[in-house]
C-alpha cells in the first residue's frame, strides 16, 4: 500500500515537471503575444459585430502554430542553447524533455493549429500561417549564425500575426493589412537589436550574428536602432490617417513612439569607449521599451476602434 502511494506521488511529481517543461517549451508569453496580435488584427478588420467564436479559434490556432515554430527553433538550437547562460536552463539543454518528445509535440501543435485555422478562417490565413512557421523555423533560425540578414527574415514572421488577423476577416491582403504588418515589421528591428546588444556575449558563444553592419556595439549600430525607432512615429499615425482608428490612438502611438525614441538617444550618448556598462543599460531600457510599446499601442488602437 505504501509502495503504491509512493509510486502515485512520484508519478504526479513527474507529471508536474513534464507539464512545466512543455509549458516552457512553447514559450507561453511569446506565443500569447502572437495570438493577441492576431486577434488585434481581426478586430480592426471587422466592419460589423465580432464573431467571438472565430476570434477565439483564430487566437488558439495562432498560439498553437507559434508554439510549434518555437519548439522547432529550440530543437535546432539545443546544442547552442546549452552554451549560452540565458538559455542553458531550457527544457532541451537540461534534458527535461527529449528531442523526440519535442518533435512530436511540435508536430501535434502545428497540425492542430493549422487545422483550426483552416476550419474557422480561410485558406489564405492558413497558408500564410504555414509560411510564417516555415520562415521562422527553417530560414530565420539557421540564418542567425550567418549574419544580420536573419533579423530582416525573422521580422517577417514576427510581423505577420496582425496581418493574419486582418486576412481572417477580409480574405485579402490589402493596404490596411500592410499598414498593420509594416508597424510590427519596423518595430522588430530596434527590438531584436536591443536584445542582441544586451546578450552579445552569449550570442557570440553560440556564433549568432544579429547586430547590424559589422556586428559591433558601436555608434553605427546605435544610430541604426534610432533610425528604425524613428520610423515608428509616422507609421503609428497611418491607422488614423486611413480611417482604421481615430485621433486618440494616434496621440497614444505618437507619445509612445517619442518615449521609445528618447531611449535610443541615450544609447547613442553612451557609445563611448570604456562606457560599455552604461551602453548596456541603455540597450536594456530600449529592450524593455520595445516590450511595452507594441501592446500599449495595439490596445490603444483596439479601444479607439471599439
Amino acid at each position: 500500500m505504501i509502495t503504491a502511494t509512493s509510486n502515485h506521488i512520484n508519478l504526479l511529481k513527474d507529471l508536474r515537471v513534464k507539464s512545466k517543461a512543455y509549458f516552457e517549451l512553447v514559450k507561453f508569453r511569446l506565443s500569447f503575444l502572437v495570438a493577441f496580435s492576431s486577434g488585434f488584427g481581426y478586430v480592426l478588420g471587422t466592419r460589423g459585430g465580432v464573431d467571438w467564436q472565430v476570434l477565439a479559434m483564430l487566437c488558439l490556432g495562432g498560439f498553437l502554430v507559434s508554439g510549434a515554430a518555437i519548439i522547432i527553433n529550440q530543437i535546432i538550437e539545443k546544442d547552442l542553447d546549452a552554451v549560452m547562460v540565458r538559455t542553458q536552463e531550457r527544457p532541451l539543454p537540461t534534458r527535461k524533455v527529449s528531442t523526440r518528445e519535442s518533435m512530436i509535440l511540435s508536430l501535434m501543435l502545428g497540425v492542430i493549429g493549422l487545422a483550426i485555422l483552416h476550419q474557422f478562417t480561410n485558406p489564405l490565413t492558413t497558408f500564410l500561417s504555414f509560411v510564417s512557421m516555415i520562415l521562422y523555423s527553417f530560414v530565420y533560425t539557421p540564418l542567425k549564425r550567418v549574419g544580420p540578414i536573419a533579423v530582416f527574415v525573422g521580422a517577417i514572421p514576427g510581423a505577420l500575426p496582425p496581418l493574419l488577423g486582418w486576412v481572417a476577416v477580409t480574405g485579402t491582403v490589402d493596404a490596411y493589412a500592410l499598414i498593420l504588418f509594416g508597424i510590427q515589421f519596423i518595430w522588430q528591428f530596434p527590438h531584436f537589436w536591443a536584445i542582441a546588444w544586451v546578450s552579445d556575449d552569449d550570442y557570440r558563444r553560440a556564433g549568432f550574428k544579429l547586430l547590424p553592419g559589422a556586428g559591433r556595439k558601436d555608434l553605427k549600430t546605435a544610430f541604426q536602432i534610432m533610425t528604425y525607432t524613428l520610423f515608428l512615429i509616422p507609421l503609428g499615425l497611418l491607422p488614423a490617417k486611413f480611417g482604421l482608428t481615430g485621433i486618440n490612438s494616434a496621440i497614444v502611438a505618437t507619445i509612445c513612439g517619442v518615449l521609445f525614441l528618447a531611449q535610443t538617444f541615450k544609447l547613442i550618448g553612451n557609445c563611448m569607449p570604456g562606457n560599455e556598462a552604461e551602453s548596456r543599460k541603455s540597450a536594456l531600457r530600449i529592450m524593455f521599451g520595445s516590450f511595452l510599446y507594441l501592446p500599449i499601442v495595439q490596445i490603444a488602437y483596439l479601444l479607439d476602434k471599439i
